[in-house]
């Protein structure tokens, strides 16, 4: 279907955006409101088309294979269900942009607000749309990290970094669990794949992992749609800008966890673990989330707390299994969205305006405010449950469900009550919040003159209570024909008769609504004079706040216990950790060993040729000597560390592997230099004052020395064995038979490298980069202590500023010590380019290939650095490492993706023969694309690393000769 592909557009289109909004300036603030709001309206339209598709159970799928050995792939899907949850996301983003563009102060960074918005808009369009469940998991946890950028936008606020730090610790943990719980379901059902989950519900309800899965997939919903115990996140992100929380809490976040709920009912529901489990949670949210409601002084912490009440009743909908009970839970997320985003907006209106949100200081704002007063009311008496809205229908099913036996239980029993006092609840803080903030005298001591806010501020509240209005008097052809298509693609066969008529007659359901309302009004009245004036929280319950519970756990368990642990296992001294990491290598070979004994091969010399002996012998005695010598001459260990790499190179090319020799023999004179560049670091030794004789130095030497000798003899008894094992059918003489005819190469390795395990390199690579700036984020602002430790603060920063002035002295020093080297480097300077470029273009047939002719281009440009210092490196070659590395990555991702355009998985390559003119005919593949972003990200990381460190002790250097501290010896 050709729609399918504009599935995968709905989902970038939002994040193509967030870029573009993040390079606009941030006093743009038209531009960024209308770039957000095309980009929401496109997405919307979109959306909407794609019904006629949807309304009647059809599937839109879109599949673009990224590993498909693995199960992993890029399925976009479309049902009708996940219609209902895009078109908010995009309707309500849309209304939400054109109210922020009023609500945001000139003053804010709109840029960066705008931004993180399409993101997270881009991150929840892409967990409707997932018809995978690594892929779902993935955007799942996008969602918290973009809410978490969103709620501590203002991170100038204590209160917002707290709210949003918690709102990501606990919505990334519980996304962790999921995660988990989506393995899970992949081991019981054989497949990732939503559509083959979804068919698989008897299998899985029956498998011995079905309450492990249950409990996994439930820390995760619950915790993002804040049900209890996880629901004091919540208030404590109203931190957040007025815009963000509106959006947060109508159509997405905390919508996800019951969205999820929704979409796995059919396969998780109908057991007993279900309904304890999902009811338990649901009606102690409802209940408690309607009570606490009532004591808060800040609108939006009275909204808060509702949101949490009405995910508590989503969600004990959906713990009853039935499926009328499920119809009801779809129908309340649309009714919530509506009025919920409409309230958020108007309490920021009155925020804007009167310039607080206190609840004790607002008063007959409605005489000042009677349009958006209006728009209030009537989205409160929604939220309420009052007859001819939209809340009330809902609620109605609502109550026809409670009082409905689905398992024998207590819980099932209390039902009704929770439901009917709960809803009391619900219309004493509604009434509250229409009563205290509009009526009665007129404020006095307001920040500001409350007013009417600008129409378009206002637009976006009338649409959506204008949508309660119409949903609650002709529910059947307004929501109708959307929740048809909602309902029959969750619950298929099983779809019920249900009727949305806003009259049922007098029955139980009725009865309920009429004790809710007029129980909830005369609670109010009763508590009115106490509300003004206590203080905020319930009572009995104002000791015992998620804040204070969460800050104590995360101090234990981040602090106190993490420190034990440190002071246990861990340890800030380098070589000790490497002794442990060597150590847990070497006991995990030998357990693997242990077993495996009877089925190696004997280990004899038979066959060892004697000259690869002798040279094998020189390796063991240079790398011995440099762990003697380290001690005394430093110089002379780095010497025999490069003999040991030397004759490790010739043990390559001895066994037929010229890649990996021609690989060792560069990384060696980098690695040297490196060190070289190092030891200016390390103090200076008197050689004056004889060594000492310590005995725990000699026990410690001798231990490492030990350790090192078991690692090293068992890699090498490894190899040995592995090379001695007759295997009939080895991964080799798979990719030997493979390489030319399926990657279009002769040099095995290159082509394993480049093709068969490019995933595997495309990772790699992408380590080196962050490994790479992470070197430079470290060492630009590094000193050594003895250096800045005396000074005072002043002076330290004066030196941070001077910085690059000190760069260039250094350029100039070496000029003087180096005049007839850095010639001769110079002119190597073409010869090595020259070779660089020979290894890159030989290295798909041929030893050489990408990563050994980046490090030989990165010698290149070090050994320029050396001989003319960083004025000459900078105005003449202009080496940029860190565009390097951005070219590197960007080529290599998109000769990848460029798969995709032929319909072929995530970097599959392809090859054939060219005709070049002069020339004939020549064999290209496209994995020399990916080939070339390998060379220059390997080029701009390595020059980048030693280029940092470079500067570091030629400064240290520098510093020396003019009486400052002293260097290490070299």
């Amino acid at each position: 279907m050709w729609y399918s592909g504009l599935l995968a557009v709905i989902v970038a289109l939002p994040f193509a955006g967030a870029v573009l909004a993040a390079l606009l300036s941030s006093n743009a603030r038209n531009a960024e409101a209308w770039l957000a709001g095309t980009v929401a309206a496109s997405a919307l339209a979109i959306t909407i088309t794609a019904f006629p598709h949807v309304s009647n159970g059809g599937v839109i799928r879109h599949t673009i294979e990224w590993v498909p050995a693995l199960g992993l792939s890029l399925t976009f899907r479309m049902d009708g269900f996940a219609w209902l949850f895009s078109t908010m996301i995009t309707g309500i983003g849309l209304l939400v942009v054109i109210y922020a563009r009023y609500y945001m102060s000139p003053k804010d960074p709109v840029a960066r607000f705008y931004a993180f918005f399409l993101a997270f808009m881009g991150a929840m369009q892409g967990l409707v749309l997932s018809g995978n469940l690594i892929m779902l998991a993935i955007f799942w946890e996008l969602t918290s990290i973009f809410s978490f950028l969103l709620i501590g936008y203002w991170h100038h606020n204590q209160a917002a970094r707290d709210g949003a730090r918690m709102a990501l610790t606990i919505t990334g943990t519980g996304g962790l669990c999921l995660l988990l719980g989506f393995i899970l379901i992949g081991q019981m059902v054989g497949s990732y794949d939503l559509d083959v989950v979804l068919a698989s519900g008897d299998l899985i309800r029956s498998h011995d992992l079905y309450l492990p899965a249950l409990v996994l997939i439930l820390a995760g919903t619950l915790t993002k749609s804040a049900q209890f115990p996880f629901h004091f996140w919540l208030p404590n992100a109203m931190a957040a800008p007025t815009p963000v929380s509106a959006y947060l809490h109508s159509a997405t976040m905390v919508k996800a966890g019951v969205f999820l709920l929704t979409r796995f009912w059919p396969v998780l529901s109908g057991t007993p673990e279900w309904f304890t489990l999902v009811g338990l949670a649901g009606l102690s949210t409802l209940l408690l989330g309607a009570y606490f409601a009532i004591f808060q002084q800040d609108m939006k912490g009275l909204l808060a707390y509702s949101t949490i009440s009405h995910l508590g009743l989503i969600t004990a909908l959906l713990s009853f299994g039935s499926p009328l009970a499920a119809v009801a839970a779809i129908f309340h997320m649309v009714n919530h969205a509506t009025f919920k985003a409409s309230l958020f907006m108007a309490a920021g209106i009155i925020d804007h305006e009167a310039g607080t949100r206190d609840m004790r200081r607002l008063s007959g704002l409605f005489s000042a405010m009677p349009i958006t007063a209006t728009l209030a009311m009537v989205a409160s008496a929604a939220m309420a449950g009052v007859p001819l809205l939209n809340g009330f229908l809902s609620k109605e099913m609502f109550f026809a469900e409670a009082i409905e036996e689905h398992q024998r239980s207590l819980l099932d029993g209390v039902a009704p009550y929770v439901a009917t006092v709960a809803s009391a609840f619900a219309v004493t803080y509604s009434v509250r919040f229409i009563h205290t903030v509009f009526f009665g005298p007129k404020p006095t001591d307001l920040p500001k003159e409350p007013h009417e806010p600008p129409s378009w501020m206002r637009r976006p509240i009338e649409l959506l209570v204008i949508l309660c209005l119409v949903v609650g008097t002709i529910p059947a052809l307004s929501i109708g024909p959307l929740l048809h298509a909602a309902v029959i693609s969750v619950l298929g066969d099983r779809t019920p008769y249900y009727s949305l008529s806003i009259w049922h007659g007098f029955n139980i359901p009725l009865l309920m609504s009429f004790i809710a309302l007029s129980g909830g009004c005369v609670l109010y009245w009763l508590l009115r004079n106490y509300l003004k004036t206590c203080e905020e929280g319930p009572p009995y319950f104002r000791r015992i706040k998620g804040q204070r519970i969460f800050d104590k756990v995360l101090v234990t368990v981040s602090w106190r216990w993490a420190r034990w642990l440190e002071g246990v296992l861990a340890t800030r001294r380098l070589q000790p950790q490497m002794r442990l990491l060597v150590a847990a290598a070497v006991g995990a070979g030998v357990w693997a060993m242990w077993g495996a004994s009877s089925v190696l091969p004997q280990l004899t010399a038979h066959g060892l040729d004697p000259v690869l002996g002798v040279l094998w012998a020189i390796g063991a005695f240079c790398a011995v000597s440099a762990a003697y010598q380290a001690k005394y001459h430093r110089l002379a260990a780095l010497i025999l560390m490069g003999a040991t790499g030397l004759v490790t190179c010739m043990s390559f090319v001895w066994l037929s592997a010229p890649d990996l020799a021609v690989t060792q023999l560069l990384v060696e004179i980098v690695t040297t230099v490196l060190i070289l560049l190092g030891l200016r670091w390390l103090p200076k030794r008197d050689e004056s004052i004889p060594p000492k004789f310590d005995y725990a130095s000699r026990f410690r030497r001798h231990r490492d020395f030990a350790l090192a000798l078991a690692a090293g003899m068992g890699a090498a008894v490894l190899a040995y064995f592995m090379m001695l094992t007759p295997v009939p059918k080895s991964v080799g003489d798979f990719y030997l038979q493979r390489a030319y005819s399926e990657g279009g190469g002769t040099n095995v390795v290159n082509v394993i490298l480049v093709d068969f395990r490019g995933f595997d390199t495309m990772g790699e690579i992408v380590v080196l980069a962050i490994v790479a700036l992470t070197v430079f984020a470290l060492l630009r602002r590094f000193r050594p202590a003895e250096d800045s430790a005396q000074l005072p603060y002043q002076q330290r920063e004066q030196n941070e500023q001077d910085s690059v002035a000190q760069d260039r002295e250094v350029g100039e020093t070496l000029q003087d010590y180096l005049l007839v080297p850095s010639i001769i480097m110079r002119w190597m300077f073409p010869v090595v380019v020259l070779f660089s470029a020979y290894l890159f273009i030989r290295g798909h047939d041929l030893p050489g290939g990408g990563f050994a002719a980046g490090v030989t281009m990165a010698i290149g440009f070090l050994l320029q650095y050396l001989a003319g210092g960083t004025r000459w490196v900078e105005d003449r070659l202009r080496i940029l490492p860190i565009r390097w590395i951005g070219v590197g990555l960007i080529v290599a991702a998109m000769t990848g993706m460029g798969s995709f355009l032929f319909g072929y998985p995530f970097l599959t390559s392809y090859f054939q023969y060219t005709e070049i003119p002069f020339i004939g005919k020549v064999p290209t593949a496209s994995a020399l694309l990916f080939d070339l972003g390998v060379f220059s990200l390997v080029v701009g990381a390595t020059v980048l690393m030693l280029i940092a460190i470079a500067h570091q002790s030629l400064r240290l250097r520098t510093r020396s000769s003019r009486g400052g501290v002293e260097g290490g010896q070299g």
